[in-house]
């Protein structure tokens, strides 16, 4: 009998240690910017107060940066692959530093909000290439799911945590310090991607024949979308306002995919929509975020309003699902997607959020944190913490070492549009019912409630479409690392047809 050799335990090399390093450097610039967005809706009042913003104009301190932020994504994409990602992501750093400086010190109504319009080009041009930032550098399955389980907590947890930072800041100090944050972390992000990210030696650049005009179209058409969506709350989805500027969006987008399918050398290839995994994820991604977004918006509601928790109270009562997400996606999720697939371990992550917003949308008017909310937190955690790493595995699956940029920029394009559109439809929903029921001489607090609770209703429904589309769309896609050798191909579905060289 042949003894066999003892196991031996492989040392990680200088690169391997150089990527995770680099991975953590994207990972705060995209956490910046993700907590960025949701300090600054904790602040709304107190810069309302001091600026003199009506009720009406305060939405434009988020809107001017969701309109630039939302339509540029798919754009910033691109360039990244055609251009080099790190470019277009180091350009998108600094303007996204420069404008919180100014968004900081801004005395006027004016200035704030034409600063958060550059700093949604700064955070589009920087957030846009970051995931396929990620997949190129971690092209071996197992250490490129421990990598976007990294991401995914950073942009999934870094939400809920910048309720509680806001919170501080705010009422610690004032709202400038919201944005002043943002430098130091800004600089010392842009110092160390100069040293360790790497440059993409092999990026086309722009050439001749660049798609000029079909750049023109999805900016326009996205800009157009975000733009009607954060407006039809106020206007009314069936004013002429909102039916008028939605029927040019969509006008514009038609125009565009006719554009991209005629074009030698498109802007975006349609090829990659081909890919039941790549497109599937996505929608998945769209109805899945759209649930979430109002959970957020009108728990934050529902805390301060119903049961008088304070900013930092609020804060904290969040953050069992920033635990959640943080526990799962740094490496549980990683190894269930290896072992299981993707598409096994993101089912059940979304079975759980329609379960968690089914509990909220039961709490009454005088809920009790332990038993009403937090089982509904703590079930929204492990759902997301689920559910967010295996999309991001699936919405990149397909993506070639040219495509990835792309990839990366529609993943958050999804995100932004469907978070969009379903904080839109979900605070037209509550209000709606809250006015009704005040109208039928419901107490004011009991109406609140009322509104809130159509809302989660309709967002776990959302949640549930989600999870019959992935189950019918969605393709197992089996990364186990003990049945597959590491190897580049492997992060490409087998059926992804559009996986020719660009």
């Amino acid at each position: 009998m042949t003894e066999s050799a003892p196991l031996t335990l492989k040392a990680p090399s200088k690169d391997d240690r150089a990527r995770w390093i680099a991975l953590v450097v994207l990972c705060v610039g995209m956490l910046m910017i993700i907590l960025d967005s949701t300090v600054v809706n904790v602040a709304l009042p107190s810069i309302q107060h001091d600026l003199g913003f009506s009720q009406a104009s305060l939405a434009w301190v988020v809107n001017a940066y969701l309109i630039s932020f939302g339509g540029l994504l798919l754009l910033a994409g691109r360039l990244g692959d055609l251009v080099g990602r790190k470019a277009v992501f180091m350009t998108g750093l600094a303007l996204f530093t420069v404008a919180s400086l100014v968004c900081g010190l801004a005395q006027s109504q004016g200035e704030l909000i034409a600063a958060r319009f550059v700093q949604g080009v700064g955070g589009a041009l920087t957030s846009a290439v970051i995931l396929g930032m990620v997949v190129t550098m971690f092209p071996e399955p197992r250490r490129q799911a421990k990598a976007i389980g990294v991401y995914s907590f950073v942009a999934s947890a870094g939400a809920s945590l910048g309720l509680l930072l806001g919170g501080v800041v705010t009422q610690s100090i004032n709202w400038h310090w919201i944005f002043f944050i943002n430098i130091p972390i800004g600089l010392v992000t842009a110092l160390l991607a100069v040293r360790l990210v790497a440059r993409d030696e092999n990026a086309p650049g722009l050439g001749r024949g660049v798609d000029a005009a079909g750049a023109v179209l999805v900016t326009g058409a996205l800009m157009l979308a975000v733009y009607t969506i954060v407006h039809a709350s106020d206007q009314g989805w069936d004013s002429a306002h909102t039916l008028g500027f939605g029927v040019g969006a969509l006008i514009l987008l038609v125009a565009f995919v006719a554009r991209e399918s005629m074009a030698a050398n498109p802007l975006i290839p349609l090829r990659m929509f081909r890919s039941r995994n790549v497109s599937g994820a996505n929608l998945v991604q769209f109805l899945m975020v759209a649930g979430l977004f109002g959970m957020f918006f009108l728990g934050v509601l529902f805390l301060q309003r119903v049961l008088g928790y304070s900013a930092i109270e609020t804060g904290l009562a969040f953050l069992p699902v920033s635990l959640g997400i943080g526990v799962l996606s740094l490496g549980f999720s990683a190894r269930l997607n290896n072992r299981f697939g993707p598409k096994a371990t993101l089912l059940p992550g979304l079975a759980l959020l329609v379960v968690g917003l089914a509990w909220l949308a039961r709490a009454p008017v005088h809920a009790v944190y332990v038993t009403d909310v937090l089982p509904s937190m703590i079930l929204l955690g492990i759902g997301a913490g689920l559910s967010f790493p295996s999309l991001m595995t699936l919405s990149m699956s397909g993506a070639t070492a040219s495509d990835s940029g792309l990839a990366s920029g529609l993943v958050n394009t999804t995100v932004q549009v469907g978070g969009a559109l379903g904080l839109a439809v979900l605070a037209t929903l509550s209000a709606t019912r809250t006015k009704d029921l005040l109208a039928a001489g419901d107490p004011h607090v009991s109406a609140l409630v009322g509104g809130f609770h159509l809302a989660w209703v309709v967002s776990a429904g959302i949640a549930g479409v989600a999870l019959l589309v992935g189950a019918v769309t969605l393709q197992t896609v089996t990364h186990g690392a003990a049945a597959q050798p590491e190897t580049t191909t492997e992060i490409l579905e087998p059926e992804a047809a559009y996986s020719e060289a660009a």
